[in-house]
């Protein structure tokens, strides 16, 4: 069977015409790739006066859409800890009492928890889950950062902070429980530590006009359907494309999502080195899947399915429409500080909040999410925009949904023009306007490092 000019699967068995085609008869078969590495490849076009946004320039100049104070663990031993620093400055919603009233250009203080850190190997999966948390730690969007350990834990600060080149940083402070005496000396440490970073973090929040090549936009699908691959995905795509002619950078990742997909892009990379890391990506997941007794065909969910998707190969070519048209200039390892301007792939699990994680730990100040079941999503500390596939689900789902996509579904508007609305929302958003997932307060819990490798 065919979609989208390529084949997503296989008949499992005879079907009859006008038979309804799902994965009750159709399955993934033994296809043949030509990658015709850069085949496609073609100079960008780049726009003759980029857009701007409002954002946030930081001392060494990067660009910050929002400006948060974060605590970040080194395990979850200290994620309680970490909790009660952050809840020392939330806005009492009964009694109104909002203790950061005097710093409006603060968008709050965040801790980022996780379920790791210890009970692991000291090797990959450690490296990863430190280079995860340097990446959050020298994020523009954090105006001071602390880092908080328990003390006894295999991710010690000391070998983190060295990874991640965070030793001397004026507003990265690291605090042990076990070396600062216990839970309530290490709040108030770290309590204190807030508010004497706060002044200057509003100071640092003040908006001045930027080029829209500071964007890093992070792109993200989630809870997808049978209309994702003809509305939002195209559509985001359409804005991506938009996105790199100013100058900026989009980020597509999912590994597994992509599988099947991989040769529409290599043959856009810049070079055949570019173009067999994407491959090579490919291969590393086959053989992860088959070690953990896998294929990569259980990635569509139940929802997934649900809404119509069937293989992975069909998921996969509607996926990497978010990518737009634009070249492949570079492919990047999990949570890898991304540097390349243009269109790029980042590694990572097609498990969307462990993928996003790591576009924000790479540099990514912009997630745009496209779902068609209905993903409730943020991404503290950057703006996560929602955008739905189906009128009907953004109808039903207008407290969550950001953008509706469902228009050129319903033939109100072109996929260009869609895509043109999602780039201005993208340059309002990063200007400071509120996605509905921050409207809702999402955004920390969502924090999730990809975990590799036996828990011991």
């Amino acid at each position: 069977m065919r979609r989208y000019g390529q084949i997503i699967g296989v008949a499992t068995r005879p079907i009859a015409p006008g038979e309804h085609v799902h994965s009750h008869n159709l399955g993934m078969g033994d296809l043949g790739k030509d990658y015709a590495f850069c085949s496609e490849a073609r100079p960008t076009q780049f726009v003759a006066e980029p857009a701007t946004f409002q954002g946030i320039v930081r001392p060494d100049g990067r660009v910050a859409t929002r400006n948060y104070i974060g605590v970040l663990t080194t395990v979850n031993c200290s994620a309680t800890v970490a909790q009660y620093v952050a809840d020392a400055f939330r806005r009492n919603p009964f009694t109104g009492h909002d203790p950061l009233a005097d710093f409006p250009n603060v968008d709050g203080v965040v801790a980022l928890t996780h379920k790791t850190g210890c009970g692991m190997s000291d090797d990959e999966p450690l490296r990863l889950l430190r280079r995860t948390l340097a990446g959050y730690a020298t994020h523009p969007n954090f105006a001071a950062i602390i880092v908080l350990g328990l003390g006894c834990e295999v991710n010690q600060i000391p070998g983190l902070m060295e990874q991640g080149r965070l030793e001397g940083r004026p507003r990265v402070r690291a605090l042990t429980i076990q070396a600062t005496g216990g839970t309530p000396k290490t709040v108030a440490r770290g309590v204190e530590f807030v508010r004497e970073v706060l002044a200057d973090a509003n100071a640092q929040g003040a908006r001045t006009t930027v080029p829209a090549s500071h964007l890093c936009v992070a792109l993200q699908c989630g809870g997808s359907d049978g209309y994702s691959g003809v509305s939002a995905n195209p559509a985001l795509g359409a804005a991506s494309d938009l996105v790199v002619r100013n100058g900026g950078t989009v980020i597509l990742s999912e590994t597994p999502e992509t599988y099947g997909a991989e040769h529409l892009l290599t043959r856009r990379a810049v070079s055949e080195e570019v173009g067999r890391k994407l491959v090579s990506l490919m291969e590393w997941w086959q053989d992860y899947t088959r070690r953990n007794g896998g294929e990569l065909d259980d990635n569509p969910s139940p929802g997934n399915k649900a809404g119509g998707l069937t293989t992975i190969l069909e998921k996969s070519l509607g996926a990497v429409a978010k990518a737009g048209t634009t070249n492949l200039v570079e492919v990047y390892r999990y949570a890898e500080a991304v540097t390349a301007k243009g269109f790029v792939f980042m590694d990572t699990p097609g498990y969307d909040p462990v993928s996003a994680t790591g576009q924000v730990a790479g540099g990514a100040n912009i997630v745009c999410f496209t779902t068609g079941r209905g993903s409730v999503y943020g991404c503290k500390p950057v703006p996560s925009i929602k955008l739905a596939t189906n009128t009907p689900m953004f109808r039903r789902m207008e407290d969550d949904m950001d953008i509706n996509c469902g228009t050129v579904i319903d033939g109100e508007e072109s996929v260009a023009e869609c895509g043109a609305r999602i780039f201005d929302h993208i340059l309002r958003i990063a200007s400071g306007e509120r996605t509905k997932s921050e409207q809702r307060g999402f955004g920390a819990e969502e924090f999730a490092p990809w975990v590799q490798g036996a828990t011991m």
